[in-house]
């Protein structure tokens, strides 16, 4: 099974821990981690996910994603169709780079903690993939 993880996913674990959800969030990552190190996951990345990742200006928050990153095993292209994929999907209200992860992301599930992210999938009647936050994706292995 192919997961997609956005920077906002990846990053969970280094969140203040302030709120149960973000605790919890912050927990379910490393295990979806370890399950595509034991092979029982397969994590996609994408070029987008790798500039956001390069973008981030906290040395310790960059080093992390790019660390998480090098362990995917297979980067989505920008190309024409993930273009004007996110180019429809930002018609209907999701920001650019949000709207480059969804439209790079060919898995079985595309993970995010991004509320707006979230809900704004929700409306997108032609979407392959099932955005999902990580307490959702782990309920899937229970």
């Amino acid at each position: 099974m192919k997961i997609y993880l956005d920077t906002c996913s990846i990053q969970r674990p280094l969140d203040s821990k302030t709120q149960i959800r973000i605790i919890m969030e912050a927990e379910a990552i490393p295990g979806i981690l370890a399950l595509c190190e034991t092979g029982q996951l397969e994590l996609v990345s994408s070029e987008a996910l790798q500039y956001e990742v390069q973008q981030t200006p906290h040395p310790i928050r960059r080093d992390f994603g790019l660390e998480v990153l090098s362990k995917a095993a297979s980067v989505v292209t920008l190309n024409e169709t993930v273009e004007n994929r996110a180019r429809a999907f930002g018609q209907i209200g999701l920001k650019a780079l949000d709207a480059l992860h969804v439209a790079s992301a060919e898995a079985d599930f595309f993970c995010t903690c991004d509320d707006r992210v979230l809900k704004k999938a929700k409306n997108i009647d032609d979407l392959s993939v099932p955005v999902v936050s990580p307490l959702e994706l782990i309920e899937v292995f229970k």
